[in-house]
C-alpha cells in the first residue's frame, strides 16, 4: 500500500488516467487526484461518462481517493513535507509538460510535479501528442535529465493485443511497473511466453 498523486490534463487519452486510478485503488493504494478543467471536459467527451458520477462510484466502492482542486495551493500535495511514493500525470499535455519544465507552478498540478522534482521523488509523465515538435522534445529531454520518467503510451504488439482495452491495460501496466507495483497487465519481453510453456 502506497500513496500516489495522479494528474489528468486535457490531452487526449483520459482512459489511461482512469484505468491507472482504478488499478491503484484496487491494490489498496491511497490516491490524490488533480485534474484540470479541460481534463474533466475531455474525460467526459472521450469516455462518455459523467466525471462526478465516476468519482462518486469510485469513492463508494473502493474509497481512498481524494480529489484536490486544481487551484488549491493549500492542498497537502503542494508541500514537500507531504510524503508520497510517486506521481503520474496521465495524459500529460504539452502545455503542462512545458510549465513543469520551466518551473511555472501556476496551479496545483504543476506545483505538485515541481515538489516531486525538488524532493527527488518519482515523477512519471505520459505525454500525448503527435507529431512532436523540437520544443516538445527539448522539454522532455530537460525533464529526463532531472530523472523524470517519460513514458509515451506506445502500443506493445508482442503482447498480441486484441482490443483497445488491451492496449490501454498494457500502458497502464508499464506505468505500474515503473512505480514498482506488481501487476499482470504488462509482461516484460519473453516472460509471458515462459509462463505459457
Amino acid at each position: 500500500m502506497g500513496r500516489y498523486i495522479v494528474g489528468i490534463t486535457g490531452a487526449s487519452g483520459s482512459i489511461y488516467g482512469v484505468r491507472l486510478i482504478e488499478e491503484l485503488i484496487k491494490k489498496d493504494n491511497e490516491v490524490y487526484l488533480v485534474i484540470t478543467n479541460n481534463g474533466i471536459k475531455v474525460l467526459e467527451y472521450e469516455l462518455e461518462i459523467n466525471f462526478d458520477l465516476w468519482l462518486r462510484d469510485i469513492k463508494k466502492s473502493k474509497g481512498r481517493l481524494t480529489l484536490c482542486g486544481i487551484d488549491d495551493m493549500f492542498s497537502s500535495i503542494a508541500s514537500g513535507s507531504f510524503k508520497t511514493d510517486g506521481m503520474v500525470i496521465v495524459p500529460c499535455s504539452m502545455g503542462t509538460l512545458s510549465r513543469i519544465s520551466n518551473g511555472t507552478s501556476d496551479n496545483l498540478l504543476v506545483r505538485a510535479a515541481d515538489v516531486m522534482i525538488k524532493e527527488k521523488r518519482k515523477l512519471i509523465l505520459i505525454p500525448r501528442e503527435t507529431p512532436l515538435s523540437s520544443i516538445h522534445l527539448q522539454n522532455m529531454l530537460f525533464l529526463s535529465n532531472l530523472n523524470v520518467l517519460i513514458i509515451p503510451p506506445m502500443p506493445v504488439f508482442y503482447e498480441k493485443p486484441k482490443t483497445i482495452e488491451d492496449l490501454v491495460n498494457i500502458t497502464v501496466g508499464r506505468i505500474l511497473s515503473s512505480l514498482n507495483i506488481d501487476n499482470e497487465m504488462y509482461h516484460p519481453w519473453g516472460t509471458k511466453n515462459d509462463k505459457d510453456k
